[in-house]
């Protein structure tokens, strides 16, 4: 059974999603949150300590689904592991350069010197990141499938690699879009250098 904060947390959420899909970020504030949920902005505030953490909780329970999907495509105890690494590439990148998440990485990087953006951005993406392909690299580390090594350091290479051509591109607007031959292509370079390094 949920508690009335939790009803009232909630409340907030749906409301907020609402508004900033209908204003969008830099046009949504915490004044027209408070206003449609017809409560005032300290009450607001007792629930999120700013815009960008309301916004960040909204986008999470949006795209946790699909976050939680791409990760699954890790399989460490498959015949294959090249095969799941290839499969988990393509869903990566389909999904970090959808039109949602490209749009929030650049507001976390615009964000990150004046508010706490940047860093629960962090948390709450790159770093669940890199802890859930850790433990999935450890596991076929421990079944001799890859090399031996601190699995999160694996981690940081295989994320970095999948966005080594394409990174820089489109946080500076030069490329804006990518299309699935791209992605296809680029998951399977990446992934045959991760394999040179880790594969046994």
């Amino acid at each position: 059974m949920k508690t009335k904060t939790e009803e009232k947390r909630q409340a907030i959420i749906a409301v907020a999603t609402q508004v900033f899909i209908e204003l969008g970020f830099d046009k949504t504030s915490m004044s027209e949150i408070s206003n449609r949920l017809g409560g005032s902005k300290a009450t607001l505030y007792n629930y999120f300590k700013s815009k960008e953490e309301l916004f960040l909780e909204t986008l999470q329970i949006v795209i946790e689904a699909e976050f939680q999907m791409v990760h699954k495509a890790l399989d460490p105890y498959t015949d294959d592991i090249s095969k799941s690494l290839y499969t988990f590439g393509e869903k990566f990148l389909n999904f970090i350069y959808s039109d949602s998440l490209k749009e929030v990485r650049k507001l976390a990087i615009t964000e990150s010197g004046k508010t706490e953006l940047g860093k629960i951005t962090y948390t709450k993406g790159a770093r669940r990141s890199y802890e859930m392909i850790a433990v999935c690299l450890n596991e076929a580390m421990q079944l001799n499938k890859l090399h031996m090594n601190d699995p999160l350091v694996a981690a940081q290479h295989l994320l970095a690699l999948l966005e080594a051509e394409t990174l820089m591109p489109f946080l500076m607007n030069v490329k804006t879009q990518i299309t699935e031959p791209e992605i296809k292509a680029i998951s399977k370079r990446a992934i045959d250098v991760f394999m040179r390094a880790y594969g046994i």
